[in-house]
């Protein structure tokens, strides 16, 4: 029903006995004639009457009063007729609302001056259900989303227009063009006023970008352009080699597919001259959809190439876009590249602080060097970034928060241009009040010892950017919620800070179970404490559930599966010993018991054959850490006494020993540097690197040679010397989507190196603390001997040093002394919240073991190339999987699948 504005004022000359649906003011409508109503308009003077009572008719739906209260009318209102304007008001208001498709009002009676009036009104029609034909499900749903339709609206020709239009561009971002919505109302005859509401979807074929042409661009390539086009590509192109006898461009050529194109035509190719060279063909892909958003984003891309490249005044004349007969889209683009320009004379004005030579060192641009303004700005410090070396870096770090740094050209002469840096320096600011707020558990001064912006000290930017790398590296905050708030004050000099933070769930739970490792099913149970308050252990009131908020570490473990094996483990970690410097200190212990419990008489296991034959395995240790200040505050220095005791009882695990027991006494010193942040989960800047040394005291010096020919006797004491050195470190290689700087690929590049000797020739390289390659990186029964396990996806574990030799035909019994490994991971973030941290990753791995310096050859390793995930879920912990391809263990003739090997990690990354 199209929209019509009416009023109608009519004379009622007949006796009024209708019953009114609602009326204000008197309880009773005259019902006596009223002849001076007909003449209410016939009047040549307006004149003053009252709104008496005010009666709705038409309702259903609505409340009267509401009607009423919407007109704007109201009993008791003074109205000039003729003359007045309150009743067309009245629709105005009404109409406004949506609510109604009609709306009349009438003068039902006049009684002297009191005027009484009924508005009568068509209400809209509701929505009783609505449904998309022609779309899946999922699209279905997405749409209901998109048009915000709710059942029980009102129905109205803008709520249609609206979710018809919103069809429409939801799917024109998935590139159907040419898509055709109808909406069919239907009346719903179960459900007073309403209608059922039919969205009838024709999305018709996808419309592809078919080829991208440029024009006007004689300095830069196509294919140059067509790269920095991110959101808009063309259609995948695929061409053959054919014999000049047969058309490839023909209507049957073009109707077959690639491989009965082959079949057909396969004594035209000969086996090695199938090419993939000119468009012959074309697949149609996902990736050449077009999106007015990303293809205008596409065009601003372009121009900051040319930009890049010196054409600053490069320019987009125009562009088109038109189909072709197959209905697939052409994009022309027309260029006026105009001419390329070079950095001139660059002079500096306003510094005091540091020289122009100076500044000319960190600006990094020469005369004569290609004009390109980005890295001007991103020299000159105008775009945020945590990276710093640039000019604004300098002045903040050292307390200019009130810099100012403007480039101004000062001349253009044919293909230079020179610049003039204007700064404005200010005065060096000083941190004043430094708060915290959002910290629900963690207490605050767990949070002050972090905070290298200290009340009274000069304000520098390298201070925030490092108070935020510390404060993620807590792990009890969300990384992305971790805000400076940063409040200048002009007046005084000073700067005021409010550290704004969100405590996020930091402790975690493991419990799983495992079947494998020659022992059958094991449950494992574990806590760990993050955040843990051992001062408030014996205050009940700190149990909410568990005394929470000092920063400490406590972890608990358990593992069994009832009688072949089992495993406790404990540990509890200070970071701030004393509370005034970053000394941490650490106390473990672990007890391990791996039995052969399979009674041969029986043939089932059993507790008695358990405890006839086993290898136990005892362990404590104690660690003190310390910050140093040099080379840098990055470097530790962490001091680690171990005591192990292994018990051996009828289990034959080195040759000529069975019984007895052997103790491993070390001291370990371990140097590292740690920068790689902010989120210690997934970091996406900086380097880790650690150095240790592990020695045993040198029994053998003091003994004869003869004393290690007795097995019991060789192995009682264990003595080695051990060195280990692994470095990561972490790069972004560029922005996935746009802007966003948590959609950022991170290159992940890691070295490791071991090796482990003997202090002289008495005696063999102790059996004990050696490497295990391969697999997940997970144990088997001889990790309780202390190996380090290094993870080499792809690959079984192997003890052979020869990568031409196929680890699968054989079972590894003794592991290596000497041990090199690389990684390369290209890492890509989905997720980055506090609830959880997912990431996908590729990788390229090469590791080998050997048994001695004359073995040993860092050219010779095992290659694998994968696929993986991982998710870090705050109460679980880290979940993960990998799919490894060990190039070498390639079999003649099985490809790829022979070579294939799935690994599963849970708690932690491995090494």
């Amino acid at each position: 029903m199209s929209k019509i504005y009416r009023i109608f004022f009519f004379v009622v000359i007949v006796l009024i006995t209708k019953t009114t649906s609602a009326q204000i003011g008197k309880d009773t409508v005259p019902t006596s004639v009223n002849v001076e109503l007909e003449n209410i308009f016939n009047s040549k003077t307006p004149k003053e009457y009252t709104i008496a009572a005010i009666k709705v008719t038409g309702t259903q739906s609505f409340d009267a009063n509401l009607i009423v209260s919407i007109s704007g009318l109201a009993v008791g209102d003074k109205v000039m007729i003729p003359g007045t304007d309150a009743f067309s008001k009245a629709i105005n208001n009404l109409w406004k609302q949506n609510l109604i498709s009609n709306v009349e009002i009438y003068f039902t009676s006049l009684i002297g001056k009191n005027l009484y009036v009924e508005i009568n009104i068509t209400e809209r029609p509701r929505v009783s259900n609505f449904k998309f034909v022609g779309v899946k499900k999922s699209e279905a749903d997405d749409l209901i989303k998109k048009t915000g339709l709710v059942k029980g609206r009102v129905v109205t020709e803008n709520m249609k227009r609206s979710a018809e239009d919103n069809i429409r561009k939801f799917f024109v971002e998935k590139g159907y063009r040419n898509i055709d919505v109808q909406v069919v109302e239907k009346k719903d005859t179960a459900i007073t006023n309403s209608v059922l509401l039919t969205f009838i979807v024709d999305k018709k074929n996808r419309v592809r970008v078919n080829e991208i042409n440029f024009a006007g661009n004689d300095k830069v390539s196509d294919t140059k352009l067509k790269k920095q086009m991110k959101g808009t590509k063309e259609m995948s192109r695929l061409t053959l080699h054919p014999s000049k006898d047969i058309n490839p461009y023909s209507d049957k050529n073009n109707s077959l597919s690639f491989k009965e194109y082959l079949k057909e035509n396969d004594y035209l190719f000969p086996s090695k001259t199938k090419e993939l060279v000119d468009p012959y063909f074309r697949f149609k892909l996902s990736s050449a959809k077009f999106n007015d958003k990303k293809y205008a984003e596409d065009k601003n891309k372009i121009l900051d190439y040319y930009n890049s490249l010196g054409y600053r005044d490069a320019v987009i004349v125009a562009d088109t876009q038109y189909y072709n007969n197959k209905g697939d889209m052409n994009v022309a683009i027309k260029l006026q590249e105009g001419h390329k320009y070079y950095f001139g004379n660059i002079t500096w004005r306003g510094n005091t602080k540091y020289s122009d030579s100076i500044l000319n060192v960190f600006l990094g641009i020469q005369k004569g060097e290609t004009y390109n303004v980005e890295t001007l700005n991103k020299r000159l410090g105008k775009q945020a970034s945590q990276e710093g070396g640039d000019i604004s870096s300098l002045y903040m770090d050292d307390g200019y928060l009130f810099f100012r740094i403007d480039p101004v050209e000062t001349a253009v002469y044919n293909d230079t241009i020179d610049h003039e840096i204007r700064i404005v320096e200010g005065p060096q600011a000083t941190i004043g009040n430094v708060t915290i707020s959002g910290n629900d558990k963690t207490k605050e001064y767990v949070i002050r010892r972090e905070l290298r912006t200290i009340p009274g000290e000069k304000f520098s930017r390298q201070d925030i950017i490092r108070t935020q790398r510390e404060l993620s590296q807590l792990g009890f905050f969300n990384p992305e919620k971790i805000t400076p708030g940063v409040v200048p004050n002009v007046d005084n000099g000073t700067v005021d800070i409010n550290w704004g933070l969100e405590e996020k769930s930091s402790d975690q739970l493991e419990l799983s179970a495992g079947f494998g490792g020659g022992i059958g099913l094991t449950g494992t149970l574990g806590v760990t404490f993050n955040n843990f308050s051992i001062y408030n252990i014996f205050k009940k009131t700190a149990w909410s559930p568990l005394p929470v908020g000092d920063g400490q570490k406590l972890s608990l473990r358990v593992q069994s599966n009832g009688k072949a094996y089992r495993s406790y483990n404990f540990s509890f970690t200070e970071p701030w010993l004393g509370g005034k410097k970053r000394n941490s200190f650490t106390v473990s212990y672990y007890d391990t018991k791996y039995a052969n419990a399979y009674d041969p008489l029986t043939g089932a296991y059993s507790n008695s054959a358990a405890d006839t034959s086993f290898i136990k395995t005892t362990g404590f240790g104690i660690s003190l850490g310390k910050q140093l200040k040099w080379p840098d505050d990055y470097f530790s220095i962490v001091y680690s006494l171990n005591l192990q005791q292994y018990k051996l009882k009828n289990y034959s695990i080195f040759p000529g020993l069975k019984d007895g027991n052997s103790t491993n006494i070390s001291f370990k010193v371990t140097l590292a540097r740690s920068s790689a942040g902010p989120n210690p989960i997934f970091p996406t800047n900086g380097s880790n690197f650690a150095l240790s040394v592990q020695l045993t005291p040198p029994y053998s010096l003091f003994r004869d040679v003869s004393f290690y020919k007795d097995p019991i006797q060789k192995y009682k004491y264990v003595e080695f010397h051990k060195e280990r050195f692994n470095a990561e470190w972490y790069v972004p290689i560029g922005t996935a989507h746009g802007e966003d700087k948590n959609k950022q690929f991170i290159l992940k590049a890691a070295a490791k190196y071991g090796f482990i000797n003997r202090y002289t020739n008495k005696t063999d390289i102790s059996p004990f603390e050696r490497f295990q390659l391969g697999d997940a990186g997970l144990s088997n029964t001889f990790a309780i001997l202390g190996y380090d396990i290094i993870a080499h996806r792809g690959y079984p574990v192997y003890d052979n040093s020869d990568p031409k030799i196929n680890p699968d035909q054989s079972t590894a019994s003794q592991y290596f002394t000497i041990f090199n490994k690389y990684t390369l991971e290209l890492r890509y973030p989905f997720s980055t919240s506090a609830s959880s941290t997912i990431y996908g990753l590729a990788f390229f791995e090469t590791a080998n073991g050997w048994y001695s310096f004359k073995d040993y050859n860092p050219f010779k390793l095992r290659r694998s190339v994968g696929l993986g995930m991982r998710f870090f879920l705050p109460m679980f912990g880290l979940l993960g999987f990998d799919y490894g391809i060990g190039l070498d263990r390639i079999q003649p003739g099985q490809g790829l699948k022979s070579a294939g090997k799935f690994t599963f990690m849970l708690g932690q990354e491995p090494e």
